[in-house]
């Protein structure tokens, strides 16, 4: 089943304090983690398909692709920490199972088959890009709260996501 047919609602998270006065009320502070819930989901299955196709890319830009689907997983790696962090540091428990993951996700699960390499950068370049609409999306709400830490995080996701896909895609180019 795809992302788009899926009719499982999105876990709430659970606030792990009711006493955070970081001058965000609590209701901008929810819906803010909540959103970020969502990128971390998404990085998370960014960083597993990226991770898969690193391990299963064959053909001739094997060496090219194995390399760069190695920098990019490590960096969504290193990705996923800073915003389960910024989540708790708003007063929620940060998602962590692929349960939660699965609901929170806008990206479809890796394909059980590997694809072939060029579609491999397909899907990478929608993953990116479906990563950076999400961070896109909570700028808003991040702007209307005063909350700076989060629009900054952000800002740096969308970045890098924007710089991958770009990357992804001029391979596609002839």
């Amino acid at each position: 089943m795809s992302k788009a047919q899926s009719s499982t609602a999105s876990p709430r998270l659970h606030a792990t304090s009711s006493n955070v006065q970081i001058g965000i009320s609590e209701k901008d502070r929810g819906s803010i983690a909540q959103g970020l819930a969502h990128l971390l989901a998404d990085t998370y299955t960014l960083y597993l398909t990226t991770h898969n196709f690193h391990w299963n890319v064959t053909g001739p830009m094997f060496n090219t692709l194995h390399l760069m689907f190695m920098a990019q997983y490590t960096e969504l790696w290193n990705a996923v920490d800073p915003v389960a962090e910024r989540i708790r540091a708003l007063g929620f428990a940060a998602p962590g199972s692929y349960a939660s993951f699965a609901q929170l996700t806008k990206l479809n699960d890796v394909p059980q088959v590997p694809p072939k390499a060029e579609e491999m950068i397909r899907i990478l370049v929608k993953g990116h890009e479906a990563v950076a609409t999400t961070a896109r999306e909570l700028l808003p709400l991040t702007d209307k709260a005063g909350d700076q830490p989060t629009t900054d995080l952000l800002s740096a996701r969308m970045d890098i996501h924007e710089k991958n896909a770009w990357m992804l895609r001029s391979l596609l180019e002839n």
